[in-house]
């Protein structure tokens, strides 16, 4: 299973599967014990591949995070995330030397070692082929991102003629004619009036 299949959900402990779309959200199982269960669309969901550490220089991801803890630790379990700060902090200065301290908090260190020993429970620590993927798949996108502007461009020009050309439509349509008398009402002139 990849990363990307895998969600953190903020507001509850442990790492779920995407299994599928469901009505207003999405459906996942806990890698926990198995439970399936909605998730709404208003919840904030985040996929492990899409979430990235912050460095002095940038951000590294966090596939690449949890590969070099693997490495430390050859594929046994980290340290756990019920350490001291300090313990977490120093620990994590080892996996990622240049990670922005003042951006990265205990928290965000805590979250990682967890899933990684969640992940390593499992046997699911196969990290190292999820940058290629996803570099494989940004190059295209990136190709039809920088058409899109252009255009879209294109197609909103039309759309701004035709609304121009509506409001003309409206102001040249007559104004509605006054409301006729009623059916039996006599006309005034008419030659059809009974003589008394």
């Amino acid at each position: 299973m990849a990363l990307k299949d895998i969600m953190a959900i903020s507001g509850q402990s442990g790492l779920f599967k995407f299994v599928s779309q469901g009505r207003n959200g999405i459906i996942v199982e806990s890698l926990v014990d198995g439970k399936r269960t909605h998730v709404s669309a208003s919840a904030k969901v985040s996929a492990l591949s899409d979430i990235s550490i912050f460095t002095n220089e940038g951000e590294e991801s966090l596939s690449k995070v949890l590969e070099s803890i693997k490495q430390k630790e050859s594929g046994a379990q980290a340290i756990s995330h019920k350490s001291s700060n300090d313990e977490l902090r120093k620990y994590f200065a080892q996996i990622l030397p240049n990670f922005d301290e003042e951006r990265v908090y205990v928290s965000d260190i805590k979250k990682v070692l967890n899933w990684y020993n969640q992940l390593q429970s499992i046997n699911m620590l196969d990290f190292a082929d999820e940058d290629e993927d996803k570099a494989n798949d940004e190059k295209p996108e990136k190709a039809e991102e920088e058409s899109k502007p252009k255009a879209e461009a294109k197609k909103k020009e039309p759309a701004k003629k035709a609304a121009t050309t509506k409001k003309a439509t409206a102001a040249a349509k007559p104004k509605a004619a006054p409301k006729s008398k009623p059916a039996g009402a006599p006309k005034k002139g008419s030659t059809n009036q009974k003589k008394s």
